[in-house]
């Protein structure tokens, strides 16, 4: 892969910056938009420049765009609470929708047409399959998957006039953090139920609650498929080449084809601990699925792919000890 040039939004944040330093580490050229309100500019490696600002700013925008000759942009900016969503349905709308069709539309009047764009597996709703594929029905459940379903929507109708072309991707449930600890999740407010358990592991929360035990899974907790942040920085590296050189617009599922229950979760974690955390049965959270886990057989056989940290205990441990730098770097 020759050197490239991408502009990256929200590469401050907990996945941006890990596809920051994946590409930094393979000899690119990296710009980072953030308006660090989720941000945080420590995770962005030193190589890349770090540029402090909204992506609605479209002036700014437009001259970022104009002196950086970018080959791609990865669009990671935005809002990500479910449960946030379900209470400030308008704020997601206006961060997730609006200010990413200003920011978009500011990238094509520049002709900036080569778009990584991340989505979410809350598309999909709640599936009654073992696995959900990129074709079935979309249902999204909650305002923050409606805020990602219509910025597909978007880049699909774009397409049609216009010469862009995108690959958008549907995140599972991403934990996990850079086996070198350059970066990790930090939130204040976390819903991640792995960041969750590990501060009540490591005595920042007293408790982890789970939200519900009467979903038809089965132990009646929801399941998810949980995939490495690593190896979604890595999948972010393979479309980015891809969508350069064969200009083609694609969507992947990204995520390892195994479910997991909110409990099989804590009984790895207490594995790993040899002691048991404190939970408690909470209510049911409004937007919630019961059970999301991806068919992502079309993303391994597109690009021949085989995840390198498929395994939740190496998942939990890596998030463990990121989660203990923290505790240090206080």
């Amino acid at each position: 892969m020759k050197n490239y040039r991408f502009l990256v939004t929200g590469g401050a944040g907990y996945i941006g910056s890990h596809v920051v330093n994946l590409l930094v580490d393979n000899g690119h050229s990296v710009t980072v938009i953030d308006s660090l309100i989720t941000g945080h500019k420590e995770l962005v490696p030193n190589e890349a420049k770090l540029i402090t600002c909204d992506i609605a700013d479209q002036k700014m925008v437009s001259k970022i765009i104009q002196e950086g000759n970018f080959d791609l942009v990865m669009h990671f900016a935005g809002l990500i609470s479910v449960e946030e969503s379900v209470n400030e349905p308008e704020r997601y709308n206006d961060f997730n929708v609006n200010k990413s069709k200003i920011f978009l539309n500011t990238c094509f009047l520049h002709e900036l047409n080569n778009v990584i764009f991340s989505s979410t597996a809350s598309v999909y709703g709640s599936s009654n399959k073992n696995q959900v594929s990129e074709s079935d029905k979309l249902n999204p459940l909650n305002p923050y998957a409606l805020s990602k379903l219509k910025i597909e929507k978007f880049l699909q109708e774009k397409s049609l006039e216009l010469p862009i072309k995108y690959v958008i991707l549907r995140y599972f449930n991403v934990a996990g953090a850079d086996k070198e600890m350059r970066t990790g999740l930090i939130s204040k407010k976390s819903t991640h139920l792995i960041k969750i358990a590990c501060e009540v592991a490591l005595g920042k929360k007293d408790e982890l609650i789970i939200n519900g035990d009467d979903y038809d899974t089965i132990d009646g907790t929801p399941v998810r498929d949980y995939i490495h942040v690593s190896d979604l920085a890595d999948i972010h590296f393979l479309c980015a080449e891809d969508l350069i050189k064969n200009q083609k617009s694609n969507i992947f599922n990204c995520g390892y084809g195994r479910g997991f229950s909110v409990n099989e979760v804590i009984k790895s974690l207490n594995s790993i601990l040899k002691h048991k955390i404190t939970t408690r049965i909470g209510k049911r959270r409004p937007g919630d699925s019961q059970s999301v886990v991806a068919d992502s057989s079309k993303f391994k056989k597109y690009f021949s792919w085989k995840p390198r940290f498929n395994d939740l205990e190496n998942i939990i441990k890596s998030a463990l000890e990121w989660e203990k730098k923290q505790k240090e770097d206080i």
